[in-house]
């Protein structure tokens, strides 16, 4: 059983900022922060603390928010989190439009500029802004998202509505500087303009931010096209993207529930090499804009980045000391500050048809509702479901046609401009085929390859070879190749329909029928019910594909019509639990269904998801705790923080029977201290850190050699599979250094890792492997975006920033704090939040955010649940008026115009 010891800091690594789309966004504001630093110096401390305190603002007596029917009344607790009590649901949800504009607006205004593809219009001429803003508008989020609003139910209208007249009762009389310190550093370098009115689709557009970020495998897609690409056989690359474990557990056991016919498809032919370039190009768009939404971290062209997931769990009250179930979720997302998610309270003052909502949970600031929570009939969890929602299509193309089933087909082609802050306006060209945006397409305008030969033009000689076979259109057409990404989310959907029908719900049938309107991104959803005997469930939401031909893992030919996708698998037929035998569920991004079934037996749902190394973990540890008989909201708190390493199970054995004669020295020393590791990581673990650092030297000497840098192993639960496979066979091609004019095996691979490593942290963290810790390396600085990156000053960095901690947990384990093997040991995902319902008692339930709910750096709600998210700990989750009042420290009144 893993325990945390108190926040520890030291060198390191540190966090993601650096990295990916948050850490290039830094380099736009360099000089303004500069300016800044300038004027602190020159302006004196007043003026300086007038400019940083403004914005933070004034959250008690009395307010105005036009367009209310009657006052609302808002209790904030000693950490800020704010309850909202109204009398319809348009007052709760304009009131939370409201505090959601009063404590986040510039990360909601940096949302919608992302999602609109309209960064460059805030940040001005950055080089990874243009190339969020051409990819984001070649995929179209804003446009599906614009789209969607005519699917949703007319409620879900007014909700988004009245949420956005309630963030404009707080911007209208307000300029940006007003609004949020960001504002003004940004002011100083390029012209920031009024604030728009928010609008619904600013708030549905972030939807396609959380559907890409959760989109499964199309990095991995990528990856396995690449390297097969570079030349490898099928069977080595295979040999990197391991099937599931057979002895890991599935979400849904066998009978649980029935079990449909599969949508997987026959194994693709190998494209042409001469496709590895536009493949590449895909890659780069790819690159621009992972990290930029601050969910998932940077994804490399591999795989998901590290770590990106979620637990959750629910015990039926056959198992616990109440009699009523218990319900734990811990979503692992990418850290930064201020967090992800909003704490909130929406409880109409009568509950019926006209006001149904009495909801406590978690919100994303910019979108109305609550995202994951609990109400007086039940409590759900969210984890990612990795179903297979994308597939990357290789498409021929002549001019602004592509080829289908042999004959030309013209591409849509749309021209758009990309306005730039202080700068000049970017034309960018959008091409869309049939199977979607043509994503190699997107950084074109803006990275011209003149006089560069790009690889995209077959010669001739090809060309006519093609024709001959009867798969070209034309023996005289010049032909290049492209990639389409055909993904679930660019149709529009009524997922903000399935937030607010699971916040009304009052059973789990009615959880149930909500689920069934979620398209993207695809969750896994646990459920239970209040009081003794409460159902406990998990359903399946998502739309899956079914694919006429192809298994969804590697890029598929466009230009043959068999590829094409046949609609969605109906929802009806997607998996459901109620009540299962045992009385428990655990979903940790695992395999749905038990691997192994014939297509005709079982529903492919995709086979890149977490390889089940948590799911292990959990189900054995819960396993013991029902077999007690009275498990308890503590248990479940404890179970949250178990750090236990896969690793001291597959890859540190081998290494220690691989280096028995090493001699006496430091190494010899770190060596002992491992074999006395139990595999917990806790931030004082010597045995952790020696454990990881080895980690890392056993991958980059058996990958990076063959591997290019994009596709280097982040270490996650594919890495861990892939070695503990690799290790049966010591001779393997994969051990052997082709760079080297030797042939290396197994042994000789962990022996220089184990050195390697030792070396590497005698170097950092001195010659006593027992006084090595975990904490000194495993670190994390929730980083504001854009202006909490290392290349910005020390002074704003501190404001902006939240201070340095070492951290328990790692890969693969259920306390998820990853790191990218490639990079280091900085944290890069993190349970984003940790949540624990009692369904006996609301009020003894419990909670914690990364950071706090404000995101204003001089507020005092500004960080304040970090240091005792760090150790592990969390605070009370009051649900019901008793508790929220006992808890109230500041008390608002919004009252109409009139």
């Amino acid at each position: 059983m893993a325990r945390r010891g108190g926040p520890a800091s030291g060198p390191g690594t540190g966090g993601p900022a650096t990295r990916g789309g948050h850490g290039r966004l830094v380099r736009r504001v360099l000089v303004a922060v500069a300016a800044v630093v300038v004027l602190a110096l020159v302006a004196g401390a007043a003026l300086v603390t007038v400019a940083v305190r403004a914005p933070v603002p004034d959250r008690a007596g009395r307010q105005v928010l036009p367009g209310l029917s009657g006052p609302v009344e808002v209790l904030r607790d000693a950490r800020g989190v704010p309850h909202v009590y109204a009398d319809t649901a348009a007052d709760l949800f304009a009131a939370q439009g409201y505090l959601h504009a009063q404590d986040r607006f510039f990360e909601m205004d940096l949302r919608r500029h992302i999602t609109a593809g309209r960064l460059s219009e805030l940040v001005g001429a950055d080089e990874a802004a243009l190339e969020a803003d051409a990819v984001i508008r070649t995929l179209g989020w804003r446009r599906t998202g614009e789209a969607e609003l005519a699917l949703l139910d007319p409620a879900t209208i007014e909700h988004l509505e009245a949420y956005a007249r309630g963030v404009d009762a707080w911007t209208a009389d307000r300029s940006p500087r007003q609004l949020s310190l960001a504002y003004t550093v940004l002011g100083l370098q390029v012209p920031v303009g009024p604030v728009e009115p928010w609008t619904p689709a600013d708030s549905v557009a972030w939807l396609k931010a959380l559907a890409w970020d959760l989109r499964s495998n199309y990095s991995a897609e990528l990856g396995r096209g690449l390297l097969l690409a570079e030349g490898l056989t099928d069977e080595r690359v295979a040999q990197l993207y391991p099937d599931y474990p057979a002895e890991h557990p599935s979400i849904v056991r066998d009978g649980e529930t029935e079990r449909p016919v599969g949508t997987q498809g026959a194994p693709v032919p190998r494209l042409p090499a001469t496709a590895g370039p536009a493949l590449v190009r895909a890659a780069d768009a790819l690159a621009a804009v992972d990290g930029l939404t601050g969910l998932a971290g940077s994804a490399r062209a591999g795989g998901t980045a590290e770590g990106l997931g979620s637990n959750s769990w629910v015990v039926s009250g056959q198992h616990t000391a109440s009699g009523a179930p218990l319900l734990a979720n811990d979503p692992h997302l990418a850290p930064a500050s201020p967090s992800t998610w909003y704490q909130v309270g929406l409880h109409c003052r009568v509950v019926d048809d006209d006001c149904p909502y009495d909801v406590t949970g978690f919100s994303f600031s910019g979108m109305p509702g609550v995202f994951i929570g609990q109400t007086p009939d039940l409590a759900w969890g969210l984890t990612t479901l990795y179903a297979d929602h994308t597939d990357l299509v290789v498409e021929r193309v002549v001019g602004d046609a592509q080829e289908r089933d042999g004959r030309l087909v013209p591409l849509q082609v749309r021209e758009e401009v990309i306005e730039v802050a202080g700068g000049d306006p970017v034309p960018l060209r959008v091409r869309v085929g049939d199977s979607g945006p043509l994503l190699s397409d997107a950084l074109d305008t803006l990275r011209p390859l003149a006089g560069v030969v790009d690889g995209t033009a077959q010669t001739d000689a090809q060309t006519d070879a093609q024709t001959d076979a009867g798969t070209g259109p034309d023996a005289d057409a010049e032909v290049e190749h492209a990639v389409a990404l055909r993904w679930t989310a660019t149709e529009p959907g009524t997922t903000l329909d399935a937030v607010f029908a699971i916040n009304r719900a009052r059973s789990a049938d009615e959880v149930v029928a909500a689920a069934r309107l979620l398209d993207v991104p695809g969750q896994n959803i646990v459920f239970a019910e209040t009081g003794v005997g409460g159902a406990v469930g998990y359903v399946t939401p998502s739309a899956v594909p079914v694919r006429g031909a192809g298994d969804g893992l590697t890029p598929v030919p466009g230009w043959d019509s068999a590829y094409d996708w046949q609609g969605d698998v109906p929802r009806d037929a997607l998996p459901v639990v109620v009540d299962p035998a045992r009385g428990w569920l655990v979903t940790a991004n695992n395999a749905v269904l038990t691997p192994g079934g014939t297509l005709d037996t079982a529903l492919y749902l995709g086979d890149d998801t977490d390889l089940g190394y948590r799911a292990r973990v959990l189900e054995d540890r819960l396993a013991a705790l029902v077999d007690r008989g009275d498990v308890t909201v503590e248990d479940m708190l404890d179970l949250q923080l178990d750090a236990t390493s896969p690793l001291v199970v597959t890859v540190v054995p081998a290494v220690l029977a691989a280096t028995g004669e090493v001699p006496d020295g430091t190494t010899r020393e770190a060596l002992d201290v491992l074999g006395s590791w139990d595999g917990d990581q806790p931030v004082d673990s010597a045995g952790a850190a020696y454990a990881a650092a080895v980690w890392v030297e056993v991958l980059a000497r058996t990958f990076h050699d063959e591997l290019p840098p994009a596709l280097h192993p982040d270490g996650g639960s594919r890495w861990v599979r892939a070695v503990d496979l690799l290790l049966d066979d010591p001779d393997d091609p994969w051990w052997d250094d082709v760079t080297t004019p030797g042939v290396e095996t197994r042994d000789d691979v962990l022996r220089a890792a184990a050195v390697a490593a030792a070396d590497r942290l005698a170097a950092e963290l001195g010659d006593d492997p027992a006084g090595w810790r975990w904490g000194a390396l495993h670190t994390l600085t929730p980083t504001h975006t854009p202006l909490g990156g290392d290349a910005v000053p020390w002074p704003v960095r501190r404001l902006f920033n939240l201070p340095e901690r070492g951290l328990a947990g790692g890969i693969s384990t259920v306390d998820a704090a990853s790191y990218d093997a490639a990079d280091g040991f900085g944290v890069t995902a993190v349970p984003s939040m940790r949540m624990v319902v009692d369904l006996a008692d609301r009020d003894a339930s419990r909670w914690v955010d990364l950071t706090g709910v404000s995101g204003h750096p001089t507020d005092r709600y500004h960080g304040d649940q970090w240091e005792t998210w760090a150790s592990g700990g969390t605070f009370p989750m009051p649900a019901t008026r008793a508790a929220v009042e006992a808890a109230a420290t500041v008390r608002l009144e919004l009252v109409p115009a009139d």
